[in-house]
């Protein structure tokens, strides 16, 4: 897949890591999460966590923007350095093969399903399987969203 910048990123390369998987949007109510979301990256990067955000403008089209618009949004007012891809789909005929399989798992808590809304968030252990999905309003310093990171950063 590519990020925003429009450099190809193969999604191998998170093998070894933690990954929290999440949809994001420029104009959502929840897009603050960003801020969460980066704080995640800085305090658990060094320990093997990986966030990656997909925009997605599939929900009340809340993220309108081009890949350029996106990252520089990201950037100023969030200051996001983790992996941020091109806009995709993550429900329908058009959805990326990514989220086709993430929502076809049974993920506790919330299960198997269509994305909901933005700022969905999965969690991948070190050999990439789903071992949770988070709703969207379910915030990136929520504590067992935090707890789940660590213990999957624990594991070996």
């Amino acid at each position: 897949m590519n990020n925003l910048t429009g450099k190809a990123i193969d999604l191998e390369s998170y093998r070894g890591k933690v990954v929290l998987v999440v949809n994001v949007a420029s104009e959502c109510g929840l897009t603050p999460q960003y801020e969460q979301l980066q704080g995640l990256h800085e305090t658990f990067k060094a320990k093997g966590l990986a966030v990656v955000g997909f925009p997605c403008n599939q929900f009340g089209g809340q993220e309108p923007g081009t890949s350029e618009q996106i990252l520089s949004f990201c950037k100023k007012n969030y200051g996001v350095t983790f992996d941020v891809f091109e806009k995709i789909d993550v429900n329908g005929e058009g959805a990326c093969d990514l989220y086709r399989e993430l929502t076809s798992l049974d993920s506790a808590p919330t299960g198997a399903g269509p994305i909901t809304w933005n700022f969905e968030k999965f969690l991948l252990d070190r050999t990439g399987r789903v071992i949770g999905r988070f709703p969207p309003k379910t915030r990136p310093d929520d504590a067992n969203l935090v707890k789940a990171i660590e213990t999957a950063l624990a594991a070996d």
